[in-house]
């Protein structure tokens, strides 16, 4: 650790980091709030009259893609670009895709529903590929701002979680109010604002990162900052991923289900060999294979917490918008505005879990990862048992109050606080070095499959008579205790790292 930085309090470098991620999330999350009743909304009102399980269907998708990505972004970054021109060229991709989405939701700017829905496909596809850029490799560099045995790590990520939120708590306010209220394509069009104003904050604040996220090799060669030829690199790689989803969109818009069935495989087959031979070469000795082994387990076990907790945009999206009492003192409650709470929450929770952990610390009693990780599990658990009962009056013709899912969304915050903050930080303490954002790509894959899962469950579940909110429950009970079991073992693996 650069022993001039203070052993209290953080660096400047994490809060420039905290208003990037802040501004990069208030885009995202204002686009995701409005996605799925955007999708199902009637044709009169501007949107794309789709049914529940194709907007389900699309959102899922998205979703998954959008933390599958990240595997490719965190490999450009370590290998080739570095953490900091793929934050920026990123950040610029996903603007454009904002601005694609408002230009696909104006009716009047696009003629008809066919050409308006490749468009908005097209901006999807682009907000996709840039994400992928970006996300790994933020996290990243706020890891590289810590020693792994630095107590103050743990709560670094807690701090930068509240970031996250804070621009998941705008922008259903601002975005989501917009779009419902306003027109769909200004909810879109601020949320590019929104992204363009992350890029210049990360690009004014550069100097506050020292010598982190730079191209491989400038560190040697005693380089602090981004030079001419980066500049030009940014522009080149940002046309190019927008050209590139163009290309994609096309092959795929005019090519047979048969091609789109081997090209899916291809592109699975191939990407789990990258990863398996990224991981073989970048990890040495049992020490490593060891941690690599415990982010894998815990990988799995976070597919499980976020194929519930992804409700949020999907199912849940739906019910408050169909089965909840949205009418308070004669104010209708917009939709998009239920998916504030779990924001408000983290914002809220969020400083108290990182004094938590720190005075738990202190007195020698925080509990290892693989525990943290379970009670995450059993709160999950006992929310899905809450919105289990919350359905069950809906199906009886009831229209029941938001405290149902006022409550859910908190309980499943507390359980996101007890893995999500921790997951980013245990893949920076348990990675070997080189191969860091490649490991935080896989962790991000873990909650692309819980994000499709999320999305897909419900019509899964449908062909064998189950429904979705007790299946779940059970899910993450079973996933609780097992974690528990298995935590003597894992603890043992991560050879000293809490």
């Amino acid at each position: 650790m650069d022993t001039t930085q203070p052993t209290q309090g953080h660096p400047k470098g994490l809060y420039s980091l905290f208003f990037t991620e802040m501004w990069e999330r208030f885009s995202y999350y204002g686009m995701r709030a409005l996605l799925t009743i955007f999708l199902t909304a009637e044709l009169a009102t501007g949107g794309f009259g789709l049914d529940r399980a194709e907007s389900l269907s699309v959102y899922g998708i998205f979703t998954a893609l959008v933390y599958l990505t990240p595997i490719l972004g965190g490999w450009f970054a370590d290998k080739i670009l570095g953490q900091r021109k793929s934050i920026l060229i990123g950040g610029l991709v996903m603007a454009i895709g904002q601005f694609m989405l408002a230009a696909g939701a104006a009716g009047d700017l696009m003629g008809d529903l066919e050409t308006r829905k490749n468009f908005f496909y097209l901006g999807l596809g682009v907000l996709i590929l840039g994400n992928g850029f970006f996300k790994p490799n933020i996290s990243t560099i706020v890891g590289d701002l810590y020693d792994n045995d630095d107590p103050r790590k743990d709560g670094a990520f807690t701090i930068f979680y509240m970031g996250i939120n804070i621009g998941a708590f705008l922008s259903p306010f601002v975005a989501g109010t917009l779009g419902e209220k306003v027109g769909w394509p200004y909810g879109y069009l601020a949320a590019g604002i929104g992204m363009m104003v992350g890029v210049l904050w990360f690009y004014a604040r550069r100097n506050t990162l020292e010598d982190k996220g730079l191209p491989p090799g400038y560190k040697e060669k005693g380089i602090t900052q981004l030079v001419g030829k980066d500049w030009r690199d940014i522009i080149l790689y940002t046309i190019g991923n927008v050209a590139f989803v163009f290309a994609v969109m096309f092959i795929w818009n005019n090519t047979s289900d048969l091609i789109h069935t081997i090209m899916v495989w291809i592109l699975g087959i191939a990407g789990t060999g990258f990863i398996a031979l990224s991981i073989f070469k970048g990890t040495n000795g049992s020490t490593e294979w060891t941690r690599v082994f415990v982010i894998l387990i815990l990988a799995f076990f976070n597919i499980v917490f976020w194929a519930g907790f992804e409700q949020a945009g999907g199912t849940f999206n739906l019910f408050a918008q169909e089965n909840t009492d949205r009418v308070v003192g004669g104010f209708e409650i917009p939709t998009t505005w239920f998916q504030n709470i779990n924001p408000i929450a983290i914002v809220t929770l969020a400083p108290l879990f990182s004094i938590l952990w720190i005075k738990l610390a202190a007195r020698k009693m925080n509990p290892r990862t693989p525990v943290k990780f379970a009670l995450s599990m059993f709160i999950g658990a006992f929310a899905f048992f809450i919105m289990t009962q919350a359905q069950n009056s809906a199906d009886a013709g009831n229209i029941v109050s938001p405290m149902w899912l006022v409550v859910v969304y908190v309980l499943l915050t507390i359980g996101e606080l007890m893995l999500s903050p921790i997951g980013l930080s245990m893949v920076t303490k348990l990675s070997p070095g080189n191969i860091t954002s490649i490991m935080m790509g896989v962790w991000m894959a873990s909650f692309a499959l819980g994000n499709y899962l999320a999305a897909t469950l419900e019509q899964i579940l449908e062909t064998y008579d189950f429904s979705l909110y007790p299946f779940i429950t059970v899910l993450m009970l079973i996933s609780g205790v097992a974690l528990l079991l298995l935590s003597p073992i894992l603890n043992k693996f991560m050879k000293g790292i809490h």
